[in-house]
């Protein structure tokens, strides 16, 4: 589901009191959710079950989150933000708008987030405005067995924004030197067990302080926590909230949950192979070697997505990165591999498939 460059998105600013509509932005969930947000008060009963109007605009710039609720029409609504690339010092207008139709969510977002942004990123190309839509299922349920992650946008958060775990860049993939390569691993490379981390410390793919960068055509997207949605000290006692969903419709939460009454942070299950030791040859691939480019070691050191292995009950989470908390499933961003999803177990929506998304530049 996309909607033409020429006609734009209908979204919450330009368009915004004809296109949108709830009757009380005060008694919208997600404007209660959040903190220091401004929402505009027409009056009204506040349902928000169908398509939300204008007259409930709720300003989320620089805005926590602290919602709950697992299911997405709770949030249908319309929300802008005003935000800046630090570095370049341009402002830019957010805007998301979260509907219902039949059985499914509609995101609908120009891909700005609700904070400033870029203040310490080396982006290859400027954050631009987009176009994004997205669907995902009200109620989903657990398939029978988990889809792995592919080429494409893996969620999108409440501010707009989407996930896109995956880099471009694979060793010894595409005409970049050895060790350097930063882009040229498709989606026919999917299984290449040396795809680069962009999250990994070792790698530099021009992130920000979010932990997010630009695509070629200037999406800016996360690739891990997007460290300005929610408050990420446990020790105030207070769980995370949601923050966003996965492309299967499953929530997204922070870091926090509660255990038995201690909030702590989730623990992921992957830990690196054979103990960080050296790293072994995978048929058809070349194995990274220490010293080749900007590889650091010839070790299982987390540089590469491949380092890592699933290890049941080594942490709290699943394969998949997510776990029940009070009878909800949902996963978690976490500060160690695989970040936020490790795969998917529910189904996904064919919106986030690679086909609805940009060009394979990372």
């Amino acid at each position: 589901m996309r909607i033409s460059t020429a006609m734009g998105i209908v979204l919450c600013s330009g368009l915004a009191y004809t296109a949108c509509g709830s009757d009380d932005g005060d008694k919208n969930p997600l404007a209660a959710a959040v903190n220091n947000a401004e929402t505009s008060d027409a009056g009204g009963d506040g349902n928000n079950t169908e398509t939300p109007d204008a007259d409930s605009i709720v300003d989320i710039s620089g805005a926590l989150f602290s919602e709950f609720d697992a299911n997405c029409a709770t949030y249908a609504n319309c929300y802008i933000s005003s935000v800046m690339d630090v570095q370049n010092d341009s402002r830019f207008d957010g805007n998301v708008k979260i509907s219902v139709s039949g059985d499914k969510c509609l995101f609908a977002s120009n891909a700005i987030p609700n904070h400033d942004f870029n203040a310490s990123g080396n982006f290859a190309t400027r954050a631009s405005a987009q176009d994004l839509s997205y669907e995902i299922p009200i109620s989903p349920t657990a398939a029978a067995s988990v889809t792995q992650l592919v080429m494409g946008d893996d969620a999108v958060f409440l501010n707009g924004v989407k996930l896109d775990l995956f880099a471009a860049a694979c060793y010894d993939v595409g005409s970049q030197s050895l060790g350097l390569e930063r882009i040229g691993c498709g989606p026919d490379q999917i299984d290449h067990p040396w795809r680069y981390d962009p999250m990994s410390s070792f790698n530099n793919f021009g992130t920000d302080e979010h932990n997010a960068h630009t695509q070629p055509d200037g999406t800016y997207h996360y690739h891990g926590n997007p460290m300005a949605m929610f408050e990420a000290d446990c020790t105030t006692g207070v769980a995370s909230p949601v923050i966003g969903f996965a492309a299967d419709g499953f929530p997204i939460y922070g870091t926090c949950f509660n255990d038995n009454g201690t909030v702590r942070k989730a623990v992921p299950s992957y830990q690196l192979k054979m103990g960080g030791g050296a790293r072994e040859d995978v048929s058809g691939y070349t194995t990274p070697v220490g010293g080749r480019g900007s590889v650091v070691s010839s070790n299982y050191d987390g540089q590469f997505r491949g380092d890592y292995e699933y290890v049941a009950g080594s942490g709290d989470l699943d394969e998949c990165n997510g776990m029940v908390v009070n009878g909800q499933y949902g996963y978690f961003i976490t500060d160690a591999y695989p970040w936020v999803l490790g795969c998917y177990s529910g189904t996904p929506d064919e919106s986030f498939s690679m086909a609805m998304g940009p060009p394979p530049g990372r």
